[in-house]
Parts: C-alpha cells; sequence; structure tokens
C-alpha cells in the first residue's frame, strides 16, 4: 500500500482544516511537518489539494489560512454567459477587480488566433474576478482596436467584455472554446494569490461574430474549488 501514508497525512490535514473556524492561521509548514512527522514538500504537495478546492488559501510571507466552504459557481457550457451573469443567477457576491486595460501589437499567437496581421493594434483587458474576498478567476481578452477602443471601458465596464458587446449590441454568434488543465505561470499566480505551478482551469476563446469574424481571443483561468461547469449532451442515436 505505497500510497496509505500520503493519504493518511491528506486526511490528518482534512481532519485539521474542518475542525478550524474559518480565518484560522494553520501552523508554519516547518511546525506543521515536523507535528505531522512528513518532510516540507510532501506537505505542501498534500495542502494543494486543498488549495484546489479552495479550503485554505496560502498568503507569501503571512501563511497558510483556513477559508471555510468555499461559494461554488456552477453552469452549464451549452450557453455562453459571462461569469457575472453565473454568479448573479446563483446569488454569489462576485465581482470583478480594477481592469487593466492596454494597447499593444498583435504577436504571431494572436494575430493568427485573430485573422489580423501581426503588428495590428490590439486592446488586451486583464482583471481579476473575486468572490470571498479572494480572486477566483484571471480573464485575459484581446481584441482588435477597431472592435474595441481603450475609452470605452472608463465607465460602463462591468467587468465582462461579453456583456459589454452584447449590451452594445454586438450581432455575436458562437464561442470555439478549448479547456484544459494548466500550471499557474508567475504572472498568473500572483494575480490569483497563489503558489507558481498550482493547477487551474483555463479556457481559451474565441468569439465570433456573424459574419464569421474572431472578435475576441481570450485566456480564462478559474481556481477549481470555487467553479462547477458541467455539459449536457445527447446520447448518440436519440
Amino acid at each position: 500500500m505505497p500510497h496509505f501514508p500520503f493519504q493518511r497525512l491528506q486526511a490528518d490535514l482534512a481532519e485539521l482544516i474542518a475542525k478550524s473556524e474559518p480565518g484560522t492561521r494553520l501552523p508554519s509548514e516547518p511546525d506543521l511537518a515536523a507535528e505531522l512527522g512528513v518532510s516540507r514538500a510532501t506537505l505542501r504537495e498534500a495542502m494543494r489539494t486543498f488549495e484546489t478546492q479552495g479550503l485554505v488559501r496560502r498568503r507569501q510571507g503571512a501563511g497558510t489560512f483556513v477559508v471555510g466552504k468555499p461559494p461554488v459557481i456552477e453552469g452549464g457550457l451549452e450557453i455562453l454567459e459571462s461569469m457575472l451573469t453565473l454568479a448573479r443567477r446563483t446569488n454569489l457576491d462576485v465581482g470583478p477587480g480594477p481592469a487593466l486595460v492596454e494597447l499593444l501589437q498583435a504577436s504571431d499567437e494572436s494575430a493568427s488566433a485573430l485573422d489580423v496581421p501581426v503588428g495590428t493594434r490590439l486592446v488586451r483587458v486583464s482583471r481579476t474576478m473575486q468572490a470571498d474576498t479572494r480572486p477566483v478567476a484571471y480573464l485575459v481578452d484581446l481584441l482588435p482596436e477597431e472592435i474595441l477602443r481603450p475609452d470605452e471601458l472608463s465607465s460602463k465596464f462591468s467587468g465582462s467584455v461579453l456583456d459589454y458587446l452584447l449590451q452594445r449590441g454586438d450581432p455575436l454568434t458562437v464561442s470555439r472554446t478549448e479547456i484544459s488543465a494548466t500550471n499557474a505561470t508567475a504572472d498568473v499566480a500572483k494575480m490569483l494569490e497563489i503558489q507558481r505551478g498550482d493547477v487551474l482551469l483555463q479556457f481559451t476563446a474565441k468569439l465570433i461574430s456573424a459574419s464569421g469574424k474572431v472578435v475576441d481571443y481570450s485566456h480564462s483561468y478559474f481556481v477549481p474549488g470555487y467553479f462547477k461547469f458541467h455539459i449536457v449532451r445527447k446520447v448518440g442515436g436519440a
């Protein structure tokens, strides 16, 4: 039973977290590792499971804190909706952090995704989404400047590029989305206040207009414990 000691460690941590009040600071990593009789590396690996579930949160230089049962944003993927729309439907208190709006030139990757020449002026909109007093998603949208000007977002932007375009009346039809698990890069980890390498759910999407033009190329990173997505599919031949 080679995995039993690690499973026992996770069970001990689960018990410790369950009996701790939200906001409780857990013992320091060296002290907790010594108390449980494991190495710091093994403890850190086991603790990642609870971070992913949103049950604990590590703060650089401050320690690890118990969060408690996190709010869960749940929705189907058959119809494209913004995260804010999903949160409102489930009465969750979710809101955007400050948006960073930048002008940049299209790289090889973004030019290919948006079907524009390399060097085309693009608008990059990046922001986090906050739930339960912490960032739980990091959203980055790239749009040609002819689709969205930076000054348009000064007063009417709710945090969702999709909602903004729909409210503006843009004729949008479909989104082609790739869903994958990824490890947080240093930049993404900083925005989500997690550790570099932590596992995230990633959506990479192209938003397409009625004319067939890709108007938005986006990357969305979700802390798994706060989200539950599902797909309803017909049985073949039904």
